[in-house]
């Protein structure tokens, strides 16, 4: 394989990723997902410290997870207290990027034939969150409490490699921030230590493209909006 090939490769890598949100319930075999993580472990972290932990949720455990999590989720008033706890989205939205929020939203829903009236609706698409899209496997990840911001920098970049390395094996991914309101959950149902934090959820598996859902491309801004070039 030349340079050219390489390079091609790696961008189609990058660049085919995208948030699936409906998957076939074909398998994915342990080895593959073991393997999937060995190359993303190679993500930079500072003074190689390494702060990613993974749980990998299949079968009847993954099963348990959602049915937990859906049972709160569907009761207002037990899951109003249930609280995230960092934040991750801004606590004041400005523009540029509440206008991008809401555009992906408004298109996602437009593409499933949800109005802006249809809450019901809205809520159990959210929902499907919890049940990993359907995916065959759930990935839960977690931070060790004593570290700081820079390691969650880096488990960024661990994270962005297991999306990429899923594509180039035919596979596909969803990151889900919507776990963290649930951690409470999440930490009695698979015994976390108290010592470790959830970083975020992740469906995994291969993509039923079928499903309309899964023709949303999300726009990026051109280089020339965010880069600044300097001589």
């Amino acid at each position: 394989m030349n340079q050219s090939t390489h390079q091609q490769a790696v961008d189609q890598a990058i660049t085919s990723r995208r948030s699936i949100r409906a998957f076939l319930p074909t398998l994915v075999p342990r080895e593959e997902i073991e393997a999937l993580l060995e190359v993303a472990a190679r993500a930079p972290s500072g003074s190689n410290t390494q702060p990613w932990k993974v749980y990998v949720l299949t079968g009847a455990v993954r099963k348990q997870l959602s049915d937990a999590i859906l049972k709160v989720y569907l009761n207002p008033d037990e899951a109003a207290s249930h609280k995230e706890e960092y934040v991750y989205y801004p606590r004041e939205w400005v523009a540029p990027y509440v206008d991008r929020r809401r555009k992906v939203g408004w298109d996602l829903y437009a593409l499933l034939g949800l109005t802006r009236g249809n809450k019901t609706g809205m809520q159990a698409q959210h929902g499907r969150n919890y049940a990993f899209f359907d995916a065959p496997v759930g990935l839960i990840f977690t931070v060790d409490r004593v570290l700081e911001q820079g390691s969650w920098l880096d488990y960024g970049m661990f994270l962005q490699n297991i999306m990429v390395a899923a594509r180039a094996r035919g596979l596909d991914t969803c990151p889900q921030a919507a776990f963290t309101q649930f951690h409470r959950v999440i930490a009695d149902t698979l015994g976390l230590p108290d010592n470790e934090q959830l970083v975020c959820g992740m469906a995994l598996g291969y993509a039923d493209h079928s499903k309309t859902e899964n023709t949303l491309v999300t726009e990026r801004a051109p280089v020339s909006h965010f880069a600044k070039f300097m001589e």
